[in-house]
């Protein structure tokens, strides 16, 4: 084999790892911001996101009625409209229990498939498309509750219920600041 036979088989594998490991950094990046998306739709330190967020359909009966009443302070509700939105995010808990199951099981085996000895690229991209068809329909159920609940409230009530959340998420924004002056982080 000549030398400039060799020189070009060289190069050529050289380009082919490289090519794979651009892939694989593709494909991990890919995985990472399916994750991230699925850690958005989850409830920040307060709980809430939103006017009552995915957080106030998550965990027992009881614990969504704690944030359904939460979020109704000082909106003036009536005891009607608490014992329907109160349904309403029961209803929406319930069955989003069974979406968090499913996509727990989902990150479960984009783990597996990571941790492998050989990363099947296929199998990954196919859970990858998996986490976005149920983030897409947790996204979707909390759409509707959302929107349920919009119905029950006042035009009066959700301008409101806006106001305060403006307020809620100034004074936590405040509070993240003062954390990070109180304590920076070393470098």
């Amino acid at each position: 084999m000549s030398s400039q036979a060799t020189m070009v088989d060289a190069k050529t594998g050289a380009a082919a790892r490289r090519g794979l490991r651009w892939m694989m950094a593709g494909l991990v990046l890919a995985v990472s911001a399916t994750v991230a998306l699925s850690a958005w739709a989850r409830p920040g330190p307060g709980g809430h996101g939103g006017m009552g967020g995915p957080g106030l359909f998550m965990g027992s009966p009881e614990r969504v009625d704690r944030g359904v009443d939460r979020m109704l302070e000082g909106l003036d509700a009536t005891d009607g409209q608490r014992t329907q939105i109160k349904q309403i995010a029961r209803q929406a808990a319930e069955d989003l229990k069974g979406q968090r199951e499913a996509a727990r099981a989902l990150r479960e085996k984009s783990m597996q498939i990571f941790t492998a000895p050989t990363v099947d690229a296929a199998a990954a991209e196919s859970v990858r498309q998996q986490m976005l068809a149920q983030h897409d329909t947790s996204s979707r159920r909390m759409l509707q509750a959302m929107l349920d609940i919009s119905r029950v409230l006042t035009p009066e009530q959700r301008a409101k219920a806006a106001e305060l959340m403006k307020q809620r998420q100034q004074r936590m924004h405040e509070r993240m600041e003062r954390m990070q002056r109180e304590h920076p982080k070393q470098q």
